[in-house]
């Protein structure tokens, strides 16, 4: 009898492991849930409370892979923070960022950076600080074309000045690639030579300084042209997150 009741007992253990494998699979996957329920509300708020955004503020927060683990480690893998319009340093437009080695508990981040798309009018007051007399700008890839009142003479005649649009060193970088003069093409150079300081301010190519735009953490990269926008690339400090001082205004020129 001791025999049989050991033999008959003897199969019920692959059930019982079985059993604590599903429950314990079930609580895995309901802490998932719940980690991408509550992950991506919290970095919205601490991102909307660090730039000091409006509470409504549209921001869509992705956190790539199985969330679980990383909060485990210690560090999200990798965080992408999007929206269609926000205003941050009075330039409004649409970003795009992606942060990696996020920190669960806070310090610095590993490396962020992204793209912030702006539309004519945007782009245009960028161009405040130059030596354009700039009374209207269209843009059309990979081109930028601004219209501006050329003082010659005595007279102020009207000019369309066609740039192609980049970034070096932090700074836009505006370089001249053709003149209408009076609604006639003219050469660059020749514009220069006969026009003297004022024509070299227009045809040579003009840096512009952008960093009081800007949050002191966040450079310029990249800029380009795409169809009707101007499309920025910038990278941020990591220390962004922990330094305060990074968040403020930078400064022209830059140190």
């Amino acid at each position: 009898m001791t025999n049989t009741t050991a033999v008959r007992r003897r199969p019920r253990w692959p059930w019982v492991v079985l059993v604590i494998v599903l429950v314990l699979g079930a609580l895995v996957a309901v802490g998932e849930l719940v980690a991408r329920a509550v992950v991506p509300n919290t970095i919205r708020s601490l991102v909307i409370s660090h730039l000091d955004l409006p509470a409504e503020q549209q921001l869509d927060v992705q956190v790539p892979g199985v969330i679980l683990p990383q909060l485990i480690s210690g560090t999200l893998d990798e965080v992408k923070v999007a929206s269609d319009e926000v205003t941050i340093g009075g330039i409004t437009g649409s970003a795009r960022v992606t942060a990696s080695e996020v920190p669960v508990s806070g310090g610095a981040l590993g490396a962020a950076q992204g793209t912030v798309s702006v539309d004519q009018d945007e782009f245009a007051s960028l161009l405040d600080a130059s030596q354009l007399p700039v009374s209207g700008i269209e843009l059309a890839a990979p081109n930028a074309t601004i219209e501006a009142d050329l003082e010659l003479f005595g007279s102020r005649i009207p000019v369309g000045l066609t740039v192609t649009p980049a970034a070096d060193d932090g700074d836009l970088l505006l370089t001249p690639v053709s003149l209408m003069f009076n609604g006639a093409a003219v050469d660059l150079d020749a514009v220069s030579g006969l026009a003297g300081a004022a024509g070299a301010a227009i045809t040579e190519p003009q840096r512009i300084c952008v960093a009081d735009r800007l949050p002191a953490g966040i450079t310029l990269t990249g800029l380009r042209i795409e169809g009707s926008r101007a499309v920025a690339d910038i990278a941020a400090d990591g220390r962004i997150t922990v330094d305060s001082t990074l968040l403020d205004p930078g400064t022209c020129p830059r140190p």
